[in-house]
């Protein structure tokens, strides 16, 4: 099924044979048509993550970042929608010389060649391709089957195929087989056979459950791989060790054994060992899913390793906020993410207002960031029509499009994606936590700070303390009457790593852990 764990399993089996000294390159298959997860609602699909060059895809391949330490691109994920549309230009262009353009060999071809052309291209030693969706979608097929003809044109030790799979326990507590066994039979009838397969279960897999699913499914007893659930998802590469898939791996690709480096081990460690709490309150519009904001969650937690605690969430559904006269956030620290659209801004907006008014840490996050210029300017300058153009075409519009953006007829052509440099000013909060005047950090906004009305901000206590486009675009802001009042343009959870954390939610967290007092 969707959802059971596909992604933290390819990025926990890439940290394995990094920390061995691979190469490792990954890539994420998303079945759906869509292009990209750009326009998909995080209700329905979670997070939308934001790569380097600006593509917008699946959360998974956020894992993969910050479990393999890799930096993709838009090459790095494949949907049908993509498959698809180089295959119709394709045909378009006459490059099929008039052939009938089928599923197979064209839309297979399409695919085996974007597969061996982002590999070649990264010089890796190990592809990893993750196929989404589950055995037995339409949509999946074609890609299953493209999967098949590499099997049979790749040497054996060239490929291997691990297959993921759900062992419930019955109201007894008895581990349940049958379920693979279906999925396991399904997957034959498409003529692919696993080499391996890893058990997503409540509790770790007994002897008898692993012999059964071997008998069955017809692998190695060594290759029925445990992935119980833990308290933090960084420890399932260490399960897979003690489970020794990485033995079985590297003797399955006969690839050499090597040492381990100890980075990842020490790091869980760490985050294991913490004894001190923190609670941070996520003000959002999508808490319902929190796979919504599943990078702020995890930059939380690298923050709190180099802070010297644990981050607990306490979530805030801002609808909720709004209507009530005296708002009371419970928290160490307040955190508003980003989002788009009018429902639950006023919330975010009474938050922040609760934040500044009482001096608890806060950061503000795209949307939360443009919400807190809004809610200074209301409520500190006093403009109480201010607003953003976003969801109102009258006031003081202190966040808007800017002009050569309102010429745009085509709403994603507004958007401001990926990876730019960001100016930071000397002697403020942004450069005492980044210790550096350029950064680059990623992007996913429509609409900016107005430059009308900067200068009336900064006059009333504003602080601009980085900017980009020449000093054009506003991209963090600070209040500094307040111990730790912050917010950025971008998004810096998207960078942040457990071994390299975003010097933004390191601040934070510190921040509220000297709150807490």
């Amino acid at each position: 099924m969707s959802g059971l764990g596909k992604g933290i399993t390819c990025a926990s089996i890439g940290r394995l044979l990094v920390d061995m000294g691979y190469k490792v390159v990954p890539i994420k298959i998303d079945p759906y048509i869509n292009i990209d997860a750009g326009t998909m609602n995080p209700f329905q699909h979670g997070e939308v993550y934001v790569l380097k060059d600006g593509t917008e895809v699946d959360l998974d391949l956020g894992h993969y970042e910050r479990f393999i330490g890799v930096e993709l691109t838009g090459e790095h994920n494949i949907t049908t929608g993509k498959i698809y549309r180089n295959v119709i230009e394709k045909e378009r262009k006459g490059e099929y010389l008039g052939q009938t353009v089928q599923i197979i060999p064209h839309v297979t071809d399409e695919i085996k060649s974007w597969i061996r052309r982002v590999a070649e291209k990264s010089n890796a030693d190990v592809c990893l391709v993750e196929i989404g969706g589950t055995v037995g979608d339409i949509e999946g097929m074609p890609f299953l089957e493209a999967v098949r003809q590499m099997k049979n044109e790749l040497r054996h030790e060239d490929f291997m195929l691990i297959h993921v799979t759900l062992i419930p326990l019955d109201r007894g507590g008895e581990q349940k087989t049958k379920p693979t066994q279906h999925s396991v039979k399904e997957l034959r009838s498409l003529g692919l056979q696993p080499d391996a397969i890893v058990g997503r279960c409540a509790e770790r897999l007994k002897p008898e459950t692993k012999r059964k699913i071997s008998l069955f499914c017809d692998v190695p007893v060594e290759a029925v791989v445990s992935n119980e659930d833990v308290e933090d998802i960084y420890e399932v590469p260490l399960r897979f060790r003690e489970e020794r898939f990485d033995e079985y791996i590297v003797e399955r690709l006969k690839l050499e054994k090597r040492p381990y480096k100890r980075d990842w081990e020490e790091m869980v460690k760490r985050l294991k060992d913490l004894k001190e709490e923190v609670t941070i309150a996520i003000v959002g519009k999508y808490t319902h899913v929190r796979d919504s904001y599943i990078s702020i969650v995890e930059a939380l937690k690298h923050g709190g390793i180099y802070a010297g605690c644990r981050v607990k969430v306490n979530w805030i559904e801002s609808e909720e906020l709004e209507g009530k006269e005296n708002v009371e956030i419970e928290g160490d620290g307040i955190l508003v993410p980003g989002g788009f659209g009018k429902r639950g801004a006023e919330g975010k907006i009474k938050a922040i207002e609760f934040a500044r008014e009482n001096n608890v840490p806060f950061l503000g996050i795209c949307f939360g960031f443009q919400l807190a210029v809004i809610e200074f300017a209301r409520n500190v300058i006093g403009w109480e029509d201010a607003n953003s153009g976003e969801f109102a075409s009258e006031g003081h519009l202190v966040i808007d499009l800017l002009p050569e953006q309102k010429e745009v007829d085509r709403l994603g052509g507004t958007m401001r994606l990926g990876e730019i440099e960001v100016t930071i000013v000397k002697d403020t909060l942004a450069y005492r936590l980044y210790g550096r005047e350029k950064v680059y950090e990623r992007h996913r906004h429509r609409y900016e700070v107005n430059p009308m009305y900067v200068e009336d901000l900064k006059r009333h206590g504003l602080v601009v303390s980085g900017y980009s486009d020449g000093g054009r675009r506003v991209e963090i802001i600070e209040y500094p009457k307040n111990d730790f009042f912050i917010g950025t343009q971008f998004h810096p959870e998207f960078k942040s790593r457990p071994y390299s954390p975003s010097p933004i939610f390191v601040g934070f967290v510190k921040a509220s852990l000297e709150n807490r007092g």
